[in-house]
């Protein structure tokens, strides 16, 4: 197929006549692939193969990739004499536009299967001799744990929670030993613990080649609208993991593509139990990664963190917009800021007290210092991980405090911690290096306990120290912060 033809597919996406059709895929998970994206991906398979390539596209919509990678095999790219094209897609006016655009290539025996990848694929099981390549964009969207897709899934070995990670997780499955995979997913993968289960898969099955971030995947879709980061990965079936390829670019016109070399164990460290998949977009290691210094738990500490356990619609008629008589304060994300705590706040949207009583006593933590981060950040700020600390000198002679859900909360067994070391959590959690960190294996702007449980820290002295030199500060500057830390773990 001519470029031409491929770069027409944009113009049909971004047609008017399709905008409704848009909406309805996205309501689906299902985003189309710009051209410059689908033939980025195409790039990324070795050009050395066997004389027969065997393709899989799963959830091909208008074909933009699978018309990448044959562009590719017609214009020299691949050493194959034929191809064998498998889609799957459950649009009819879609699989018409792919059997149009497959007639194009005189030398490709095509395969166009109506209906599910799922459900078609785990009814079928494995093709006679498995895919060689697969090349996919796979949908996005939440499993539900009862639905038929998940009891599909499970009977094959796959437990997932997204359409994206079943699609992979199949598409390993039925790949060759030897084949290749390339796919553009959301980073939400990387970490926490609901895909613990798909990391385990691809890593027990497969050796990542290649990954590739964009800033944002509103980025590399412009015509849809999600906000999610994604990551395009090159996965081998059976491979024997090295080192990893790790590109960026801003956008789908790659115009600032940076490539770097690093060693696996810079992707996923040995030592951790929950496999977090890490995309380092420099070749040095950060300060973090560099210190003896930095390797306490929480445990090693004393200290836990735990999601505030307020949940304001469940304890709606006990919530109220001021403090009066038989309330304590309740704190929100809102009532913190770079400046420090502001509470209570005149004509605020949410309630700045809770009532103290029997039913909401057990949700309540005695009066004391406290170091909070925030469990969502906007896409605006500067650092993912914004720590702050209470100091109850703020709420006078309030004896306890409500934390809202919307905040993570390190505590001493739901008392309070040292005033020393609750500011030295916060000045070392505030820290670009910790954020270099965090953005290295997350790829959303949500920060779960279990994210910062499984985080490195510093000793609980030099914790406390970093909290002294802070209480003896009028203002603390990120240059200041960063610069403190790295005088403290040289």
């Amino acid at each position: 197929m001519p470029q031409e033809q491929l770069e027409a597919l944009d113009r049909l996406h971004t047609a008017p006549a399709l905008r409704a059709e848009r909406k309805r895929k996205a309501e689906l998970g299902q985003f189309m692939t710009p051209s410059s994206v689908a033939r980025f991906m195409a790039s990324l398979f070795p050009s050395n193969a066997a004389p027969t390539c065997r393709l899989l596209d799963a959830g091909a919509g208008m074909g933009a990739l699978s018309s990448a990678f044959l562009d590719r095999w017609q214009a020299g790219g691949f050493d194959f004499r034929s191809v064998e094209v498998t889609a799957y897609e459950v649009d009819d006016d879609l699989r018409a536009l792919l059997a149009q655009r497959f007639s194009a290539y005189r030398e490709v025996t095509s395969h166009i299967n109506a209906g599910d990848y799922i459900q078609l694929a785990t009814e079928e099981g494995l093709p006679g001799d498995g895919y060689t390549h697969a090349i996919l964009n796979p949908p996005y969207k939440k499993i539900n744990s009862q639905s038929a897709h998940r009891l599909a899934l499970r009977r094959v070995g796959i437990e997932t929670v997204n359409l994206y990670a079943a699609f992979v997780a199949l598409a390993l499955m039925q790949a060759a030993q030897g084949g290749h995979i390339v796919a553009i997913i959301p980073r939400s993968f990387c970490n926490g613990p609901y895909y613990r289960p798909f990391r385990e898969f691809i890593l027990e099955r497969a050796a990542i080649r290649r990954m590739h971030l964009f800033e944002a995947r509103n980025k590399a879709f412009k015509e849809d609208e999600v906000l999610q980061e994604n990551v395009i990965i090159h996965l081998e079936r059976g491979g024997e993991q090295g080192s990893v390829m790790v590109s960026t670019s801003t956008d789908d016109t790659f115009g600032d593509l940076a490539i770097h070399e690093h060693p696996f164990d810079r992707v996923v460290f040995p030592d951790d139990p929950e496999q977090f998949i890490h995309v380092p977009t420099s070749p040095e290691s950060n300060a973090i990664e560099r210190s003896s210094a930095i390797r306490s738990t929480l445990a090693d500490l004393d200290i836990k963190v735990s999601t505030g356990p307020v949940v304001d619609f469940r304890l709606k008629e006990h919530l109220r917009k001021m403090p009066g008589e038989g309330t304590v304060p309740l704190l929100y994300p809102g009532h913190f800021s770079s400046d420090g705590t502001t509470w209570p706040i005149e004509g605020c949207k949410k309630p700045n007290a809770i009532e103290r009583n029997a039913e909401t006593e057990k949700w309540l933590y005695p009066s004391g210092f406290y170091c909070v981060v925030r469990r969502f950040s906007s896409k605006e700020e500067k650092r993912r991980i914004v720590a702050s600390v209470v100091d109850p000198s703020t709420f006078g002679e309030a004896p306890v405090l409500g934390f809202e859900n919307h905040l993570n909360l390190f505590h001493d067994g739901k008392t309070g911690l040292p005033e020393a070391l609750a500011r030295g959590l916060a000045v070392f959690l505030n820290t670009t290096a910790i954020d270099e960190c965090f953005r290295r294996y997350s790829g959303h702007t949500q920060v779960n306990a279990t994210d910062l449980k499984r985080m490195n820290y510093p000793t609980r002295e030099m914790l406390i120290e970093l909290g002294e030199w802070a209480m003896k500060q009028e203002t603390l500057t990120q240059d200041e912060i960063d610069a403190k830390l790295g005088n403290l773990i040289a």
